[in-house]
């Protein structure tokens, strides 16, 4: 099902690309499983297209959360035009989901991470105040007081 065709463009940038496949395609805009050599459809409706582009575009698609979690969850993959268009295997859903949690994994080890790393600058900032309150008291006890 494609949607109302905006101006004929061919953007180099694979993002802008993929910005204007999910305009043009609901299947793209809805993450939906897509049909294998899908690629082949969309250089039909959109002969002029770049190849490396359109490749890197499809890959950054495939690769996002959005669409792997579809992927994880869905029985059938679709064409441009939304029809059905084969199956979504039992190995294509084990492989989103097996992606997805290694994202998930890696996403919360780097926020421990970080947070690590808060926490020990945050110890080291009152360690270091306390060692100058320390100091202010001793120069207070000990100093020189007007002689």
């Amino acid at each position: 099902m494609t949607t109302a065709e905006s101006p004929v463009t061919t953007p180099l940038d694979p993002r802008a690309l993929l910005k204007d496949l999910q305009v043009r395609f609901d299947v793209f805009r809805n993450h939906s499983p897509l049909a294998i050599g899908i690629d082949k459809q969309v250089q039909a409706q959109m002969p002029d297209l770049e190849k490396k582009a359109l490749r890197l575009a499809m890959r950054n698609h495939t690769i996002s959360t959005r669409y792997l979690k579809e992927m994880e969850k869905a029985a059938i993959r679709l064409n441009l035009d939304g029809t059905p268009a084969g199956e979504v295997t039992e190995e294509n859903r084990r492989h989103a989901g097996e992606l997805l949690r290694e994202r998930f994994k890696k996403q919360n080890e780097q926020r421990r991470a970080v947070q690590a790393t808060a926490k020990a600058a945050e110890a080291a900032a009152r360690a270091e105040e306390q060692r100058a309150a320390k100091l202010h008291q001793l120069t207070e006890k000990f100093g020189r007081k007007g002689r």
